[in-house]
């Protein structure tokens, strides 16, 4: 269920909610975790539009964005972070219109401490989220 916040200037992308759409099912298609309302609902993006001169590198640039993702401890290998960096870049630059955006995006990948990701009210750790998940498809399963 991981969470994704991309920092770009207003105006850099025309549909800033199809944008984050496609980031969260991309994920979700990586992290190749079942399709099931758990992951659906907490799988999400968030973009945040920010003023003109609200971000530089060291030259002075502020056309660059920013992806960060959040994942639970352990979510993605070395195959699926390559994946996630170079999908997420395609996207960012389509969605912006400008393949020239795929030099000037920044990918961030970060995991939350065992125990730290959140969900209803409770802190869980990796392996609550699984009987989770479990949980989740038993019952779909049993038509419940």
């Amino acid at each position: 269920m991981p969470m994704i916040d991309v920092y770009a200037t207003a105006g850099t992308f025309a549909d800033p909610h199809a944008l984050a759409r496609t980031l969260a099912d991309t994920l979700k298609v990586i992290e190749q975790v079942p399709d099931i309302p758990m992951f659906r609902k907490n799988t999400a993006a968030f973009v945040h539009e920010l003023p003109d001169g609200a971000l530089s590198n060291v030259d002075g640039d502020s056309n660059y964005v920013r992806v960060q993702v959040l994942t639970n401890a352990g979510a993605l290998d070395r195959l699926k972070q390559l994946a996630v960096v170079e999908q997420f870049t395609a996207i960012v630059a389509e969605a912006a219109g400008d393949p020239t955006l795929t030099e000037r995006t920044w990918v961030l990948l970060t995991e939350a401490v065992e125990g730290g990701w959140g969900l209803a009210g409770h802190a869980n750790t990796n392996e609550e989220l699984v009987a989770a998940a479990r949980a989740q498809i038993a019952a779909l399963q049993a038509g419940n």
